[in-house]
């Protein structure tokens, strides 16, 4: 088989004269005008200023209904007098299990409005998942929906704590003191509950309270990292707010942007790059609660997006999709593909096959409060190749101490902890006011997160050149010795995926006796695509050292692959499944 042809840099950078919003450099310049100096709010105020200025503009936008600046800005006064009625006090922390609904938007700024710190939570967690968030997050206050899709929460809650419904937490959970239900619409609720709409119903009017402020915490997010437990990663108010407005400046977003996404915003990506970066132009989302390559094409169209944000497994999905049927995207202006590695011919296929003026990547986790590099929409074709964007440039929003920038990195030798010089591949660390102080009630795991000099370890491989762009090598802890010699499953999966049969690629370690450890790639296939594992084991070769191909080629379908929100696999979850598959026994 031979790989796909490399893209050339063609028409990619020749598109923006066509579109009415003018240049990059003007629509900053407008933000700067907007925004001369940064002045630190809690996030209720960040929706309250936009409320005051477009009252009617709409926030969220779904099929079924559109809600403005306004009425959010009254749903969610409405549950913070229900919290603060409830006893919830400032610095107490609500849990929020809720998909891409509406009603998370009105929540999320009551939680805030309240002084409240919001724990959102993976609805896509099972019982056991549930019962650790709640009980390692001091959670003393519980929204969720009743199900989604085939978990049925009620009925952990009944198996964790039965007779919550009068008693809350009981000894399980002894701070939770109550709970509020979001029926699932059609569905007549379960009797003995509070739902979501009589919360409100009977909430008394807001009569707002002393704010502990910007710099305290206003969120409490879980990692579901790639390889080991999740981890409540704490962020404030003000941290938030200025990432989310060097996302709207680094992508020098126009005035009313639409931003549809499905990523949840339970994680930083469609919280921060979705949500919050859209207010600071009074614009709106399109949220959709589960992630399907036509119903995104569909909501483009319908709704008029202007922006779409996605991971790379997703785009690849909107390509294929296209290809079977026609859409109108006139409205698409700009785009982000991000959040993992994309193959090198994609982003020449975005442009023709989608047809966006601007299109962005960058990298960042959520200790680092979402994106902290970003490509320009008009750097060169060859940044979207090569690079995860540069050091990201946020306007008046960044430190003035730390040369206007919320988050900087370094490179360092893993071992030695020698500070690399550019170009050279090692260890990203990060420092900056965009970097969580640390994990909620996790004084270890946060002290070996961070050198004795107060850099972050990210545990990703990476280097950055002299202009400051970043580029993505793989995961520190995901690299292997095959035979004495380091292998970056990340080689091998770049090249997997120029295979045409081949959608995902993900390779991962196994023990062996006499290699000490072999790859095994995990491999989900193109629809309708057929290739042996022999044959892929022969294309490594063809390409790759002997030591870096590998062993074993496992067949999955897109679903058995285990991602965290961000669409990461979650690689020490994957390589179960493989030791399982192959009969090769548990890791020691």
């Amino acid at each position: 088989m031979e790989t796909q042809a490399q893209p050339q840099p063609s028409a990619a950078v020749d598109r923006a004269p066509a579109w009415p919003f003018g240049s990059v450099s003007d629509r900053q310049a407008r933000l700067r005008d907007l925004y001369p100096a940064w002045t630190s709010h809690t996030l209720d105020r960040v929706l309250d200023d936009i409320a005051a200025a477009h009252p009617d503009r709409p926030l969220v936008v779904t099929d079924d209904l559109d809600w403005s600046y306004a009425e959010v800005k009254r749903r969610s006064e409405r549950i913070a007098a229900g919290l603060v009625a409830a006893g919830v006090k400032p610095g107490d922390h609500v849990a929020l299990l809720m998909a891409n609904h509406p009603d998370f938007v009105a929540i999320k700024f009551g939680i805030a409005r309240a002084g409240a710190v919001a724990v959102p939570i993976n609805f896509l967690n099972r019982r056991d998942e549930l019962s650790y968030v709640l009980a390692q997050s001091d959670a003393v206050f519980l929204f969720t929906m009743d199900r989604f899709r085939d978990l049925d929460y009620l009925g952990f809650l009944d198996e964790l704590a039965p007779g919550w419904e009068g008693r809350a937490g009981g000894s399980r959970f002894p701070r939770l003191k109550a709970i509020v239900v979001r029926p699932d619409a059609g569905i007549a609720p379960r009797g003995g509950l509070t739902t979501l709409a009589d919360f409100q119903e009977q909430a008394p009017a807001w009569t707002p309270i002393a704010h502990p402020g910007p710099t305290t915490n206003s969120d409490i997010i879980y990692t579901s990292g790639t390889t080991g437990a999740p981890k409540g990663v704490m962020l404030t108010h003000d941290m938030l707010a200025r990432t989310a407005f060097g996302s709207t400046y680094g992508r020098a977003f126009e005035d009313g942007r639409r931003i549809l996404f499905s990523l949840p915003m339970y994680h930083v990506y469609g919280y921060v790059e979705g949500l919050l970066a859209c207010l600071f132009v009074g614009g709106s989302i399109v949220p959709q609660l589960k992630f399907d390559a036509a119903m995104t094409l569909r909501g483009i169209e319908r709704h008029r997006a202007t922006d779409v944000l996605l991971i790379p497994t997703m785009t690849m999905a909107l390509l294929d999709e296209v290809a079977k049927a026609p859409y109108d995207l006139s409205s698409l202006h700009a785009m982000i593909s991000s959040g993992g590695r994309s193959p090198s011919w994609i982003w020449q296929r975005i442009f023709d096959d989608l047809g966006p003026h601007e299109l962005t990547t960058g990298y960042g986790m959520t200790e680092v409060t979402a994106s902290a590099t970003v490509t320009r929409p008009d750097d060169p074709f060859k940044r979207l190749l090569h690079t995860n964007g540069r050091l990201r440039d946020v306007g008046p929003a960044g430190d003035l101490a730390s040369g206007g920038l919320l988050v900087s990195y370094r490179v360092v030798e893993p071992l030695s902890g020698e500070v690399l010089q550019p170009g050279e591949v090692g260890e990203l660390q990060a420092r900056g006011i965009g970097v969580t102080a640390g994990y909620y009630n996790k004084p270890d795991e946060t002290a070996a997160a961070f050198t004795a000099d107060g850099w972050l370890r990210t545990g990703d491989l990476g280097r950055v050149d002299e202009e400051g762009y970043l580029t993505l090598v793989g995961r520190l802890k995901e690299s292997y010795r095959c035979g004495g010699e380091q292998v970056l499953p990340s080689e091998i999966e770049d090249l997997l995926v120029t295979h045409p049969a081949v959608f995902q690629a993900h390779v991962v370690p196994v023990a062996d006796e006499r290699m000490g450890e072999i790859g095994v790639a995990c491999i989900v296939l193109r629809n309708d695509a057929a290739v042996t594992a022999q044959e892929l084991i022969a294309f490594c070769a063809a390409h790759l050292a002997r030591f870096k191909v590998p062993r074993h080629v496992v067949f999955l379908r897109g679903d058995e692959i285990p991602v965290t929100p961000s669409g990461r696999a979650r690689k020490f979850l994957l390589a179960d499944i493989v030791r399982e598959r192959l009969n090769l026994g548990k890791a020691s």
